[in-house]
């Protein structure tokens, strides 16, 4: 089975969106205007309701009323894929200073930013475009990935020195974020009525142990949001994601159905999603919902995801107590890393469900894999 070949970008130039949107563009470029069914107002029927919204679970209640909050998890993750996590024991002013640093690393000159410059190789490091297609039409946002966990992934070189305390902020950060992460995965194992570890023994059951990243996601301003998105349409690739949306600017939508819903920010609370590899694992009780970011022509948007996933040599497959002669395996040979799933989003950029629906055996998987793997 081939595997992916990504050696640079294509040979077009890198523009910081940040600096078109500095610049006082009136329009949005050709390269950044979306097929009119892709466009925010086009697509589907947008929700702005507040009474249609993602679900709100209180995880200080999870001692006390376990089995309310396992409920409320396994409605969430079974109906929405998605839902906000309020009292959830992260330090909140580790969470402002977060905030905070990565605003001022943005706020920073473009020749600062520059030095960290990233490749597709490895994605970390500042960069503006998402997959290695050429003359692909890109989204409206810039932005900053680093490797968390585990620690020999981590390249220092890719992280800024300045503002002089980020590095520190981040790794508080990334600590308070795994503690989470580690509550999370066992009430949603318990909620597939399996063992609350089984969960964290599979995301480390290779040799790599579990993992964690992070993509700091910067929107300018826009002078014609209607026509582009910040961030395309799609589902994430790894584990669980924990997205400390902005407090005080809207464009995180959710697909529900034909609806994108707008997600109403909420002061301190994490925007927690179901990824590819929990739609597999729990052989497809649980989906991995699309998602997207709309852009805006009054203010710019700060959002930080964490990604917790499986180490990066383990294999795909539904968790075998969840198979059985009355629920066969959706999820086939051949089987694929992690490694080489994730390299999909790298080499075509966001694109829908596309990656996660090519592994179902109502697909064809024999065909579908191997053509996601020659790709």
């Amino acid at each position: 089975m081939a595997a992916f070949n990504i050696h640079g970008w294509p040979s077009e130039p890198i523009v910081r969106v940040q600096t078109l949107s500095n610049s006082g563009v009136r329009t949005v470029p050709q390269q950044y205007i979306k097929p009119p069914p892709e466009r925010p107002n086009c697509s589907v029927t947008t929700m702005n309701d507040p009474n249609h919204s993602i679900p709100i679970i209180d995880i200080a209640c999870f001692s006390q009323h376990r089995q309310v909050v396992l409920e409320a998890v396994g409605d969430a993750c079974k109906n929405w894929g998605f839902f906000q996590v309020v009292n959830h024991g992260v330090d909140l002013d580790a969470v402002k200073r977060m905030r905070g640093a990565w605003r001022e690393f943005f706020d920073l000159p473009m020749e600062e930013k520059s030095l960290y410059a990233n490749s597709p190789e490895t994605y970390e490091g500042y960069g503006s475009r998402l997959g290695v297609e050429k003359d692909a039409i890109l989204d409206w946002s810039d932005y900053y990935f680093l490797n968390l966990l585990p620690s020999d992934l981590k390249n220092l070189e890719k992280w800024p020195k300045m503002p002089c305390h980020l590095r520190e902020v981040t790794e508080k950060y990334t600590c308070e974020l795994m503690t989470l992460c580690e509550v999370l995965l066992k009430a949603i194992s318990s909620t597939l009525g399996l063992e609350e570890d089984y969960l964290h023994n599979a995301f480390v059951g290779g040799s790599d142990g579990m993992s964690a990243c992070m993509r700091v996601n910067y929107y300018p301003k826009c002078p014609e949001p209607d026509l582009t998105l910040g961030l395309s349409s799609h589902s994430d690739p790894g584990g669980i994601t924990l997205l400390l949306v902005d407090d005080n600017v809207k464009g995180t939508q959710v697909r529900k159905g034909n609806t994108w819903v707008t997600v109403q920010p909420i002061p301190g609370a994490f925007l927690v999603n179901i990824g590819d590899q929990i739609q597999i694992l729990s052989n497809g009780a649980y989906k991995s919902v699309e998602h997207r970011a709309v852009a805006n022509s009054g203010d710019d948007r700060l959002t930080i995801a964490f990604f917790c996933n499986p180490g990066g040599d383990l294999p795909m497959a539904p968790a075998a107590q969840l198979v059985s002669a009355a629920s066969p395996a959706v999820y086939g040979q051949p089987a694929i890393t992690f490694n080489e799933y994730r390299k999909y989003v790298r080499t075509k950029g966001a694109s829908g469900r596309a990656q996660v629906e090519s592994l179902s055996l109502s697909s064809g998987p024999q065909h579908k894999n191997q053509q996601m793997m020659n790709t």
